[in-house]
């Protein structure tokens, strides 16, 4: 005797039972992980943003800290006790001329410095922004640097230049903003408010931690 596979129906209405498709528990599942996986990835993204802005500050407090090293070399030799300009930085025989080989000019505008900033650090993050005046410090047949268009009888004249150190106002990258804690060559690292005589370092003005437990106030 022939028999035949009869498919039973799955309600009242008589349709087959499906024989694919997912349960609703099946569903929940596959959903709920990848919400564990989705959660998961936040974390990782946020950090790679951050170790990003902490690279960015590390370089932005490099360049402004080699700008006012810069600076400070080029005030050695400069502006004599109440005079308004330097003199003749040209003349090998003055005294004042330092050895560091990699100072080529003399800042030449002494109005820039009080009485009370007598390290010779930059006034104020524009300084180095704006730019000050300066002259060819000694003979450099070579040219280059500040006055890399010229010739060799130019370079050797004393007609004043301007140097600039910074091409624009840093940013902190953690706070979006040119809000740094600043700190004079009078001041100690842990004081908070600067004193307006001069620039010796900044820091970041955020509080919060790095990647590595520092605080980026710290750097």
């Amino acid at each position: 005797m022939n028999t035949f596979a009869v498919n039973r129906p799955s309600s009242q209405t008589g349709i087959p039972a499906a024989d694919g498709g997912f349960t609703l528990f099946e569903l929940v599942v596959t959903l709920t992980i990848l919400a564990i996986m989705i959660m998961g990835t936040i974390p990782l993204a946020q950090n790679t943003v951050k170790r990003q802005n902490e690279l960015r500050l590390r370089e932005t407090l490099r360049q402004v800290r080699n700008a006012i090293d810069e600076f400070k070399r080029d005030t050695l030799g400069s502006c004599p006790a109440g005079a308004v300009l330097t003199g003749n930085p040209t003349d090998l025989g003055g005294g004042n001329v330092p050895t560091d080989p990699r100072s080529r000019v003399v800042i030449d505008d002494c109005t820039i410095f009080d009485n009370q900033n007598l390290d010779r650090y930059p006034p104020t993050l524009e300084s180095l922004v704006d730019g000050v005046k300066v002259r060819q410090r000694g003979i450099n047949l070579r040219g280059g640097g500040v006055f890399g268009d010229k010739d060799a009888t130019e370079i050797n004249t004393t007609d004043e230049q301007k140097k600039v150190y910074l091409r624009e106002m840093p940013i902190d990258p953690m706070t979006g903003k040119s809000d740094w804690k600043i700190r004079s060559s009078y001041q100690t690292k842990d004081e908070e408010n600067w004193d307006d005589i001069n620039v010796f370092d900044i820091r970041s003005s955020s509080g919060d931690e790095a990647l590595n437990g520092e605080k980026y106030s710290d750097w």
